[in-house]
Protein backbone atom coordinates (compact mmCIF):
# COMPACT_ATOMS: atom_id res chain seq x y z
CA UNK A 1 0.00 0.00 0.00
CA UNK A 2 1.19 2.90 -0.98
CA UNK A 3 0.80 6.25 1.64
CA UNK A 4 -0.12 9.72 -0.27
CA UNK A 5 -0.16 12.81 2.03
CA UNK A 6 -2.38 15.26 0.01
CA UNK A 7 -4.25 18.81 1.56
CA UNK A 8 -7.39 18.27 3.37
CA UNK A 9 -8.95 21.50 2.06
CA UNK A 10 -9.28 24.18 0.01
CA UNK A 11 -8.39 24.53 -4.24
CA UNK A 12 -5.69 21.63 -4.20
CA UNK A 13 -7.68 19.39 -2.21
CA UNK A 14 -10.47 19.66 -4.71
CA UNK A 15 -8.04 19.73 -8.13
CA UNK A 16 -5.73 16.76 -6.59
CA UNK A 17 -9.41 14.88 -5.87
CA UNK A 18 -10.26 15.60 -9.41
CA UNK A 19 -6.94 14.19 -10.73
CA UNK A 20 -7.27 11.02 -8.76
CA UNK A 21 -10.81 10.42 -10.18
CA UNK A 22 -9.69 10.94 -13.36
CA UNK A 23 -6.76 8.23 -12.89
CA UNK A 24 -9.42 5.81 -11.86
CA UNK A 25 -8.76 5.68 -8.13
CA UNK A 26 -12.18 5.29 -6.18
CA UNK A 27 -12.12 6.24 -2.32
CA UNK A 28 -14.22 4.26 0.44
CA UNK A 29 -15.45 7.55 1.92
CA UNK A 30 -13.72 11.10 2.60
CA UNK A 31 -15.68 13.05 5.47
CA UNK A 32 -13.17 14.49 7.20
CA UNK A 33 -11.06 10.72 8.22
CA UNK A 34 -7.63 11.67 8.50
CA UNK A 35 -6.57 8.28 6.54
CA UNK A 36 -9.20 6.76 3.38
CA UNK A 37 -7.50 3.81 1.60
CA UNK A 38 -8.61 3.71 -2.07
CA UNK A 39 -11.18 0.60 -2.85
CA UNK A 40 -9.85 -0.14 -6.07
CA UNK A 41 -6.11 0.69 -6.16
CA UNK A 42 -3.35 -0.09 -3.37
CA UNK A 43 -2.96 3.67 -2.43
CA UNK A 44 -4.39 5.24 1.22
CA UNK A 45 -4.59 9.10 1.39
CA UNK A 46 -3.34 11.06 4.45
CA UNK A 47 -5.05 14.16 4.87
CA UNK A 48 -3.15 17.13 6.21
CA UNK A 49 -2.48 20.61 6.65
CA UNK A 50 -0.87 21.83 3.58
CA UNK A 51 2.57 23.03 5.43
CA UNK A 52 2.72 19.74 7.18
CA UNK A 53 2.61 17.74 3.99
CA UNK A 54 7.06 17.97 3.32
CA UNK A 55 8.02 16.69 6.47
CA UNK A 56 5.70 13.84 6.48
CA UNK A 57 6.96 12.81 3.02
CA UNK A 58 11.03 13.79 4.60
CA UNK A 59 10.03 11.89 7.51
CA UNK A 60 8.31 8.86 5.66
CA UNK A 61 4.71 8.94 7.87
CA UNK A 62 3.90 9.51 3.88
CA UNK A 63 5.23 7.68 0.94
CA UNK A 64 4.73 10.25 -1.58
CA UNK A 65 2.93 13.91 -1.37
CA UNK A 66 0.72 16.57 -3.19
CA UNK A 67 1.59 20.05 -2.45
CA UNK A 68 2.72 23.48 -3.78
CA UNK A 69 5.97 24.28 -4.67
CA UNK A 70 5.89 27.01 -2.50
CA UNK A 71 5.36 24.69 0.61
CA UNK A 72 8.34 22.28 -0.42
CA UNK A 73 10.98 25.61 -0.85
CA UNK A 74 9.79 26.85 2.75
CA UNK A 75 10.02 24.30 4.31
CA UNK A 76 13.34 23.52 3.20
CA UNK A 77 12.29 19.15 4.12
CA UNK A 78 14.80 16.29 2.64
CA UNK A 79 12.14 15.23 -0.07
CA UNK A 80 12.63 15.38 -3.60
CA UNK A 81 10.77 16.41 -6.41
CA UNK A 82 9.06 13.80 -8.74
CA UNK A 83 6.93 15.64 -11.21
CA UNK A 84 5.19 18.81 -11.42
CA UNK A 85 1.22 18.34 -11.70
CA UNK A 86 0.14 21.52 -13.52
CA UNK A 87 -2.66 22.71 -11.22
CA UNK A 88 -3.20 25.09 -8.49
CA UNK A 89 -0.95 27.32 -9.93
CA UNK A 90 -0.36 30.97 -8.12
CA UNK A 91 2.67 33.18 -7.52
CA UNK A 92 4.49 34.11 -4.62
CA UNK A 93 5.40 38.17 -4.90
CA UNK A 94 5.99 41.07 -3.43
CA UNK A 95 3.35 44.00 -2.75
CA UNK A 96 3.00 47.59 -1.52
CA UNK A 97 0.42 50.07 -1.15
CA UNK A 98 -0.41 51.36 -4.86
CA UNK A 99 0.15 54.75 -3.83
CA UNK A 100 3.89 54.51 -3.15
CA UNK A 101 6.41 54.90 -5.57
CA UNK A 102 8.40 52.09 -6.72
CA UNK A 103 11.48 52.49 -8.71
CA UNK A 104 12.53 48.49 -7.91
CA UNK A 105 13.64 45.62 -5.76
CA UNK A 106 15.91 48.49 -3.68
CA UNK A 107 12.45 50.04 -2.44
CA UNK A 108 11.95 47.48 -0.01
CA UNK A 109 15.74 48.30 2.14
CA UNK A 110 14.68 49.25 5.83
CA UNK A 111 11.21 48.27 5.22
CA UNK A 112 9.22 45.86 7.01
CA UNK A 113 7.84 43.14 4.88
CA UNK A 114 4.41 40.94 6.20
CA UNK A 115 4.77 37.27 5.07
CA UNK A 116 3.90 33.94 6.00
CA UNK A 117 6.94 32.28 3.40
CA UNK A 118 10.24 33.86 5.49
CA UNK A 119 12.63 31.04 4.32
CA UNK A 120 11.58 32.09 0.26
CA UNK A 121 11.67 35.55 1.23
CA UNK A 122 14.80 35.70 3.27
CA UNK A 123 16.25 34.12 0.35
CA UNK A 124 15.38 36.23 -2.39
CA UNK A 125 16.60 39.18 0.19
CA UNK A 126 20.01 37.90 0.35
CA UNK A 127 19.98 37.28 -3.13
CA UNK A 128 19.15 41.07 -4.19
CA UNK A 129 21.24 42.72 -1.30
CA UNK A 130 17.77 43.77 0.51
CA UNK A 131 18.09 44.39 4.27
CA UNK A 132 14.54 44.30 5.08
CA UNK A 133 13.08 43.19 8.54
CA UNK A 134 10.98 39.96 7.98
CA UNK A 135 7.66 40.20 9.99
CA UNK A 136 6.29 36.58 10.24
CA UNK A 137 2.35 36.25 10.40
CA UNK A 138 -0.08 33.45 9.66
CA UNK A 139 -3.16 34.18 7.65
CA UNK A 140 -4.69 37.80 6.55
CA UNK A 141 -1.12 39.11 5.84
CA UNK A 142 -2.67 41.59 3.09
CA UNK A 143 -4.07 43.27 5.94
CA UNK A 144 -0.77 44.33 7.63
CA UNK A 145 0.14 47.27 5.34
CA UNK A 146 -3.01 48.67 6.34
CA UNK A 147 -3.18 48.18 9.88
CA UNK A 148 0.66 50.12 10.32
CA UNK A 149 2.04 46.72 10.52
CA UNK A 150 4.21 46.60 7.42
CA UNK A 151 5.41 48.64 4.66
CA UNK A 152 4.84 46.06 2.17
CA UNK A 153 3.71 42.16 2.35
CA UNK A 154 5.00 38.84 0.63
CA UNK A 155 2.23 36.32 -0.53
CA UNK A 156 0.41 33.97 -2.69
CA UNK A 157 -1.46 35.72 -5.11
CA UNK A 158 -3.68 34.05 -8.00
CA UNK A 159 -5.98 36.74 -9.30
CA UNK A 160 -5.12 39.30 -7.59
CA UNK A 161 -8.29 40.61 -6.44
CA UNK A 162 -7.28 40.19 -2.56
CA UNK A 163 -4.54 42.79 -3.22
CA UNK A 164 -6.74 45.25 -4.97
CA UNK A 165 -9.46 44.97 -2.53
CA UNK A 166 -7.01 46.25 -0.01
CA UNK A 167 -5.27 48.83 -2.02
CA UNK A 168 -1.95 47.09 -2.92
CA UNK A 169 -0.52 46.36 -5.94
CA UNK A 170 1.96 43.42 -6.94
CA UNK A 171 5.65 44.94 -7.59
CA UNK A 172 7.73 41.43 -7.70
CA UNK A 173 6.92 37.94 -8.88
CA UNK A 174 9.28 35.90 -6.63
CA UNK A 175 8.25 32.41 -7.51
CA UNK A 176 5.56 31.23 -9.96
CA UNK A 177 4.11 28.04 -8.12
CA UNK A 178 1.84 25.07 -8.61
CA UNK A 179 1.28 21.57 -7.75
CA UNK A 180 4.18 19.04 -7.34
CA UNK A 181 4.30 15.40 -6.69
CA UNK A 182 7.20 15.01 -4.35
CA UNK A 183 8.74 11.84 -2.59
CA UNK A 184 11.37 11.28 0.09
CA UNK A 185 15.03 10.46 -0.61
CA UNK A 186 15.38 6.83 0.10
CA UNK A 187 14.36 4.45 -2.61
CA UNK A 188 10.88 2.68 -2.12
CA UNK A 189 10.60 -0.97 -1.56
CA UNK A 190 9.72 -2.66 -5.03
CA UNK A 191 6.19 -3.35 -4.42
CA UNK A 192 5.90 0.31 -3.55
CA UNK A 193 7.88 1.33 -6.22
CA UNK A 194 5.04 -0.67 -8.65
CA UNK A 195 2.08 1.34 -7.45
CA UNK A 196 3.88 4.70 -8.43
CA UNK A 197 5.15 3.36 -11.74
CA UNK A 198 1.50 2.77 -11.83
CA UNK A 199 0.16 6.20 -10.51
CA UNK A 200 2.34 7.68 -12.57
CA UNK A 201 1.30 6.26 -15.56
CA UNK A 202 -2.17 7.23 -15.09
CA UNK A 203 -1.41 10.83 -14.24
CA UNK A 204 0.85 11.10 -17.39
CA UNK A 205 -2.70 9.56 -19.04
CA UNK A 206 -4.87 12.11 -17.51
CA UNK A 207 -2.24 15.17 -18.26
CA UNK A 208 -1.83 14.12 -21.87
CA UNK A 209 -5.36 14.24 -22.44
CA UNK A 210 -5.88 17.94 -21.23
CA UNK A 211 -7.30 20.37 -23.18
CA UNK A 212 -7.27 17.82 -26.11
CA UNK A 213 -10.29 16.90 -28.39
CA UNK A 214 -11.27 14.12 -30.14
CA UNK A 215 -12.28 15.08 -33.61
CA UNK A 216 -14.11 12.98 -36.30
CA UNK A 217 -15.40 14.34 -39.45
CA UNK A 218 -16.56 13.15 -43.16
CA UNK A 219 -14.31 14.06 -46.00
CA UNK A 220 -15.45 13.74 -49.91
CA UNK A 221 -11.94 11.75 -51.13
CA UNK A 222 -11.09 14.48 -53.41
CA UNK A 223 -10.67 17.12 -50.91
CA UNK A 224 -8.96 14.24 -48.60
CA UNK A 225 -5.22 15.69 -49.02
CA UNK A 226 -6.68 19.85 -48.36
CA UNK A 227 -8.44 18.45 -45.14
CA UNK A 228 -4.94 16.54 -43.95
CA UNK A 229 -2.93 19.55 -44.72
CA UNK A 230 -4.71 21.53 -42.35
CA UNK A 231 -4.31 18.85 -39.40
CA UNK A 232 -2.45 19.00 -37.10
CA UNK A 233 -2.40 15.79 -35.30
CA UNK A 234 -0.78 14.09 -32.75
CA UNK A 235 0.87 11.63 -35.21
CA UNK A 236 -0.87 11.32 -38.68
CA UNK A 237 -4.76 11.23 -38.85
CA UNK A 238 -6.84 8.04 -39.13
CA UNK A 239 -8.65 7.36 -42.47
CA UNK A 240 -11.60 5.26 -43.05
CA UNK A 241 -13.31 4.17 -45.77
CA UNK A 242 -17.32 4.66 -45.72
CA UNK A 243 -19.85 2.70 -47.66
CA UNK A 244 -20.24 5.52 -50.54
CA UNK A 245 -16.50 5.09 -51.87
CA UNK A 246 -16.25 8.42 -52.48
CA UNK A 247 -16.51 9.46 -49.05
CA UNK A 248 -14.14 8.85 -46.27
CA UNK A 249 -14.00 9.11 -42.35
CA UNK A 250 -11.25 11.22 -40.67
CA UNK A 251 -10.33 10.80 -37.23
CA UNK A 252 -7.62 12.98 -35.19
CA UNK A 253 -6.54 14.72 -32.44
CA UNK A 254 -6.56 18.43 -31.73
CA UNK A 255 -5.13 21.05 -28.86
CA UNK A 256 -8.82 22.57 -27.76
CA UNK A 257 -6.93 26.26 -28.43
CA UNK A 258 -6.73 25.42 -32.28
CA UNK A 259 -9.91 23.69 -32.45
CA UNK A 260 -12.39 26.39 -33.85
CA UNK A 261 -9.96 27.76 -36.13
CA UNK A 262 -9.32 24.04 -37.47
CA UNK A 263 -12.98 23.38 -37.84
CA UNK A 264 -13.44 26.76 -39.96
CA UNK A 265 -10.80 25.81 -42.13
CA UNK A 266 -12.07 22.32 -42.34
CA UNK A 267 -15.46 23.22 -43.15
CA UNK A 268 -14.05 25.42 -45.56
CA UNK A 269 -12.50 22.60 -47.99
CA UNK A 270 -15.55 20.04 -47.54
CA UNK A 271 -15.31 18.16 -44.48
CA UNK A 272 -18.72 17.79 -43.21
CA UNK A 273 -20.42 15.66 -40.07
CA UNK A 274 -17.56 16.94 -37.97
CA UNK A 275 -18.08 15.38 -34.39
CA UNK A 276 -16.04 16.74 -31.28
CA UNK A 277 -15.67 14.49 -28.46
CA UNK A 278 -14.03 14.93 -25.14
CA UNK A 279 -10.40 12.89 -24.01
CA UNK A 280 -10.52 11.32 -20.30
CA UNK A 281 -6.97 9.71 -20.62
CA UNK A 282 -4.53 9.56 -23.67
CA UNK A 283 -1.48 7.02 -23.76
CA UNK A 284 1.01 7.82 -26.02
Amino acid sequence: MLRIAVQSKGRLYEETMELLKAAGIKLVAVKRTLLVPSRNFPVELLFLRDDDIPDSVASGTADIGIVGLNEVLEKKKDVKQIRPLGFSKCRLSLAIPKEADYKGVEWFNGKKIATSYPEILSDFLAKNNIKADIHVISGSVEIAPGIGLADGIFDIVSSGSTLISNNLREVEVVLPSEAVLIGGTNDLDDEKQAILNELLFRIEAVKEAENKKYVLMNVPREKLQAVLAILPGIKSPTVLPLADENWCSVHTVLEEKKLWTCINALKAVGATGILVLNIEEMVL
